[in-house]
């Protein structure tokens, strides 16, 4: 049966491209195993690392602030205040709890994750702190990303004009870009911890911003 032009164009675009999904969880991953498998490893990865980290280490107020950005008492609070506004928002639509009960899940995924990790890979800190394991990957970032991420995501329907969602898409890259800067330059983390953290949260990411695309199941005829 032919299709309308129409149609087409309305059709998504992972529909349309069903390779998208794959590479936007896919590639992240093999990332994220690369550099776990380098840091265990003590690879080359790690000692490029480590010079890079010394060049940008220089603790200051600036970055003790913009890591902080990573904290959870300043990150969930955020996601708690945009999940609050759209349950509000949208509690009188159907499957409205699914974005929210989504959101708040995979903020809840991250010590889960991420403290294994830790555990697993009992990863030394840079001379800037006190000596210590367990910094990769950084939790911190994770925390940023997902928390800044998600809330994004769940208020980009809301938005009208194509210049506010731009604006929201940039102050949560800002965020998570700055809490991660903070993070290397004031010595909390090594780069790569910073970069593993990055790989996880654009799956977990791609994963809601999949779910959130997915049209809303056929009513039953009554």
């Amino acid at each position: 049966m032919p299709i309308s032009g129409n149609q087409d164009l309305d059709e998504p675009t992972t529909a349309r491209h069903p390779r998208f999904p794959a590479l936007l969880l896919g590639l992240p991953v093999l990332l994220f195993a690369l550099i776990t498998w380098q840091v265990v490893a003590d690879g080359p990865l790690v000692r490029l690392d480590e010079r890079v980290s010394r060049g940008l280490v220089h603790p200051d107020g600036l970055s003790e602030f913009l890591s902080d950005l990573g904290n959870v008492q300043v990150a969930v609070p955020v996601l708690a205040a945009v999940l609050g506004y759209v349950a509000l928002r949208t509690r009188r639509t159907d499957r409205w709890w699914l974005p929210v009960t989504a959101a708040a899940l995979l903020m809840a995924l991250v010590p889960a994750l991420i403290i294994p990790l830790k555990e697993l890979t009992d990863r030394p800190g840079t001379p800037a702190v006190p000596p210590a394991t367990g910094y990769y990957p950084s939790g911190h970032t994770a925390t940023a990303a997902v928390a800044y991420g998600c809330a994004t995501l769940l208020l980009l329907p809301r938005l009208r004009t194509l210049y506010a969602r731009r604006t929201l898409v940039t102050a949560c890259l800002v965020l998570v870009l700055g809490a991660s800067y903070g993070l290397v330059r004031r010595g909390y983390h090594w780069p790569l911890d910073v970069v593993a953290s990055w790989c996880l949260c654009a799956v977990l990411l791609s994963s809601l911003w999949l779910l959130l695309r997915r049209p809303a199941p056929p009513e039953w005829p009554r």
